[in-house]
């Protein structure tokens, strides 16, 4: 695929962070860009709403459309998807970021918690991609893209954060059999991961910034998935990238455009093994 023009991307979440940057790299070609969120009003301490995302969207260079919609909720979903394909008609590409995240140990994880993290993480990529997919077999190189971690069983992380381990990890199982079971429709499904630390508002109040010079900005990320999702998706399906990884094979070769500290020791992010340690101290 030469670019993104016209094609038609839906994303759960997408009204700050990543997924928001996601979205806006690839307005650049000219995409339609459906956000999917219940972000209606500013969050205290993080910034954005859908409605200001679509606005950076379209200035960009694409068009949006902003959805209000709880992915837990079927009916919700369903209808979105068909407002997506009533607006652009059609859908090339289902980007599953919505995530919910609490950083505990299992004694002091609330049941509720609990249940919000699967419903959203889980279940909720499981359903975007149940409801997109008839539309994905009619576009010429669809794509599922699900923003979730390679499943690396080391003890420690599940040991740390159990809950929200099971709820990542399962975003990335349901992506894993999703390859499997419309490889034959060519429909492709990887997942796309940080190997470092991305200086987002959300990890700053979640983790603290204690950590954000060895961070990466979000554009590493953005740029990757560019070039995941041009892939030909007969082919490329069933994979755990890396943000580096990616672009590294694309040739890539500075990463210090990306830096937020040039001269910082970088943090590997959540479930890449490199140095967990200093997650496990951060928490």
């Amino acid at each position: 695929m030469e670019n993104f023009k016209d094609k038609t991307i839906i994303m759960s979440g997408g009204s700050r962070g990543v997924g928001l940057e996601i979205a806006k790299t690839l307005a650049k070609d000219g995409a339609n860009v459906v956000i999917l969120a219940k972000t209606t009003e500013p969050h205290p301490t993080l910034p954005g709403t859908i409605y200001t995302a679509a606005e950076e969207i379209e200035a960009a260079g694409g068009n949006a459309l902003p959805v209000v919609c709880d992915i837990r909720f079927e009916d919700q979903v369903a209808a979105a998807v068909q407002q997506a394909v009533d607006k652009f008609g059609g859908i090339d590409i289902c980007i599953n970021n919505a995530s919910a995240i609490h950083l505990s140990d299992t004694v002091n994880t609330p049941m509720k918690r609990y249940d919000l993290m699967h419903n959203i993480n889980v279940r909720g990529t499981f359903l975007l991609s149940q409801q997109c997919i008839p539309h994905l077999k009619k576009s010429e190189n669809a794509h599922i893209l699900t923003l979730s971690p390679p499943l690396n069983i080391s003890r420690k992380w599940f040991g740390v954060t159990l809950a929200y381990t099971t709820a990542k990890y399962g975003m990335s199982l349901v992506a894993h059999g999703l390859a499997e079971e419309f490889q034959k429709d060519n429909i492709a499904s990887n997942c796309l991961w940080p190997r470092t630390s991305l200086d987002t508002a959300a990890v700053r109040n979640v983790i603290g910034a204690e950590l954000v010079k060895g961070s990466r900005k979000p554009s590493i990320y953005a740029d990757a998935a560019y070039a995941v999702l041009k892939r030909d998706s007969s082919s490329c399906t069933g994979n755990f990238f890396l943000d580096q990884d990616i672009l590294e094979e694309e040739g890539v070769t500075d990463f210090d455009q990306y830096a937020i500290d040039s001269d910082a020791t970088l943090v590997s992010d959540f479930f890449v093994d490199d140095n967990p340690e200093d997650w496990i101290q951060a928490l």
